[in-house]
């Protein structure tokens, strides 16, 4: 796995970096594993705009992860190792000796021919799953639960980890990536491993279509915009001293928009 740095032939090649895609071992997903994925454009389903600034984009098939790791007890082999146009991480083709087929999230050191289970007594080494309470403590684990049978919702995206610092009874505190620290009950599972292609944070698209093939389209900067459509939009010249707020008053950059009483019992410590 590497980075491929571009000549600078044109404006948009100068300072463009891109993988090499030496990890990836075949270009043909697994047909059966794939769905129809269609374009919301960040519509919701009163076709009015909840996500700003999305739209377009190449056409994608989305790839059927499984995150639950439900088939208990039975070997699955590695058999490739493919690229995937809907998240930043690298996904592995794993088939089971009794037949079926699903990919799963690539952590680091994962190859082609090894061994992956989802068990009680699985070895700790990268791939395999357990319940928490089954994984030693200051383990990388990845994919992690929050509700037993939900699947993992914690730690998925490419280069990220999380730490199992303590177990106390029937929950373990973990460290999430953002630096929190939270109980999760120990019944819930999590994938032994970092997630792979570490070098996704250290890509640059060159230029502004790069962007527009992903679905991502230009962001109009507040200030520039006129009274009537943002709150620091207008004035004579370029207005300096505002506090940033979205369109609708919110102050953002930093303001804390978390609410759920619910589950406030379940952090020790807020992230960073």
């Amino acid at each position: 796995m590497g980075l491929k740095h571009f000549s600078s032939r044109s404006h948009g090649s100068r300072f463009r970096v891109g993988f090499d895609f030496s990890d990836i071992t075949t270009s043909t997903p697994q047909k059966s594993l794939l769905a129809p994925l269609n374009k919301k454009s960040g519509r919701s389903n009163h076709g009015q705009i909840s996500i700003r600034y999305k739209g377009g984009g190449a056409k994608r098939r989305y790839r059927l992860i499984d995150f639950i790791r439900a088939i208990d007890d039975v070997v699955g082999t590695v058999r490739t190792v493919e690229y995937d146009p809907n998240r930043s991480s690298r996904i592995a083709l794993v088939v089971y000796s009794n037949g079926k087929k699903s990919y799963i999230l690539a952590p680091v050191g994962l190859k082609v021919g090894d061994k992956v289970v989802s068990s009680l007594s699985a070895d700790i080494k990268p791939g395999n799953v357990l319940p928490l309470s089954g994984i030693p403590v200051g383990t990388t684990i990845h994919n992690i639960e929050l509700r037993p049978g939900k699947g993992g919702q914690i730690a998925k995206s490419a280069g990220t980890a999380a730490t199992l610092v303590s177990k106390e009874g029937e929950y373990c505190q973990v460290r999430l990536p953002s630096g929190e620290v939270r109980y999760i009950l120990s019944r819930c599972l999590a994938t032994i491993g970092q997630v792979g292609n570490l070098d996704q944070e250290n890509i640059s698209f060159g230029k502004a279509g790069a962007s527009r093939w992903r679905g991502i389209k230009p962001r109009v900067r507040g200030m520039s915009m006129n009274p009537v459509d943002h709150p620091l939009g207008g004035g004579e010249g370029r207005g300096k001293g505002h506090h940033p707020v979205t369109p609708w008053g919110q102050p953002c950059k930093g303001f804390k928009t978390r609410h759920n009483p619910r589950t406030d019992k379940f952090i020790i410590k807020r992230g960073k």
